[in-house]
Order: structure tokens, then sequence, then C-alpha cells
């Protein structure tokens, strides 16, 4: 068996205690919002599995610090959505299933960030990979976590979203269409094989997750 060495949490840990520090030195009009982290990198390279570790220490004594983690596949559409989604678009290859831009829940995503930045009672959105067959669906809001509960003095004060695509930045419509002339001519990787209109459609929808980026105070490419 494989050992696996954790060579990156600590070093996260540690970066995000001094941003949080100069984070909640700024000067603000009531309680500081929380600290929001992103962490991108290609798919397997160990995001999920660090962030949870990494929630969990900051969680832990001595730091004790309420931290919600979640991953942007939390976002998704529901499958009711992404079915339509996909019917309404037959051609487009890249959005006849989850995983693109476009394919996640960004109205649901910015709701969540503005209650935690309000440090509003909410809970934590939830996606079930296994329903409808593996197509998968979001799981029923009664069963969210919680936090911020009436009552409670902790507040969150770390949130830290992952995915694949946390951070991207759609390119101008000519710089795209550079890159994918210039991929239909060398015939290299999988941009040349769809269709100019349809990158675009995914282009315009990663646009629209630039709120969400906005919204990070820091960002860990992996």
């Amino acid at each position: 068996m494989t050992e696996t060495i954790d060579d990156k949490s600590a070093h996260c840990v540690s970066f995000i205690l001094e941003q949080l520090q100069a984070h909640q030195q700024k000067k603000y009009d009531t309680v500081p919002p929380p600290f929001f982290l992103g962490v991108s990198g290609v798919q397997g390279v160990g995001k999920t599995t660090l962030v949870s570790t990494v929630a969990t220490i900051l969680r832990s004594p001595p730091h004790r610090l309420p931290t919600v983690a979640l991953s942007i596949d939390d976002l998704y559409l529901t499958h009711a959505a992404q079915t339509l989604l996909a019917s309404s678009n037959p051609s487009n290859a890249l959005i006849q299933h989850r995983g693109e831009p476009g394919t996640h829940d960004i109205t649901l995503g910015l709701s969540f960030f503005s209650a935690l930045k309000a440090h509003q009672h909410t809970k934590i959105p939830a996606y079930d990979k296994s329903a409808f067959n593996g197509q998968g669906d979001r799981t029923n809001e009664s069963t969210w976590e919680e936090v911020n509960v009436p009552g409670s003095v902790a507040r969150v004060q770390v949130v830290i979203l992952e995915g694949w695509c946390v951070g991207f930045r759609a390119l101008g419509h000519k710089e795209l269409r550079r890159k994918w002339e210039d991929a239909r001519e060398s015939k290299q990787g999988t941009l040349w094989k769809h269709q100019l209109e349809d990158l675009e459609f995914v282009n315009d929808k990663l646009r629209e997750y630039d709120t969400l980026t906005d919204s990070l105070d820091a960002l860990i490419h992996m």
C-alpha cells in the first residue's frame, strides 16, 4: 500500500492564519466578515483531502476557528435543471453532464456567500453524485448542515471553497478563437474537437463566476 504523505496542510494552515490575522485587522463598520479562501487544482490532485485536513486543523485546538469547507461541486445544478440545460443545448457535448462552468448554480453560491459574510444563519449546500444512477442531484435542503445558528456564539470565521475551476477567469473572445484555431491546426488536446460556439457558451458562463471569485480573499493553486 502506498503511503500518503501530507506535505501541504501545515503550509496552508500557516498561510491561512497569517492572512486571517491581516484580514481581521482591517477596518470594518461591523464585525469582520469571514476570510474566504479558494483552492484550485486539476482533478485528482487531492484538493478535497487537503481542504478536509486543513479545515479539521483550523477547527481543532489551539486554533478553534469555526470553519466551513465545501466543494464547488456542492453548487451543481439540480438534476432537473441540468437535464433541461443539456436538452436545450443538445449539440454541446461540454454541458451534457455536470462539471463545466455553466453546470453550477451561481445564484445559490452567491446567496450562501452573502449570508456568511453577514454572519447570518444559513445552511451549507450539498450534492449527491450517486443520485439518479450517477447523474447526481442536490440533496434535500432539510439535510444540509446549519451554521451561524441563532443563540450560538460561534460564528464562521473561515470559508474554504475548492474546485478545479475555482478562481478561473473567462478568456476574451478573440483569444478564445485564436486558441481554438491553433488547436484545430495542431490537432493536439481536445479543444479542437468542439465547435467554437460551444466553447464560447462555456466561456461566457465562466464569466458569471466572477462574482464568486471576487468574493475570495486569497487563492491557493495546487
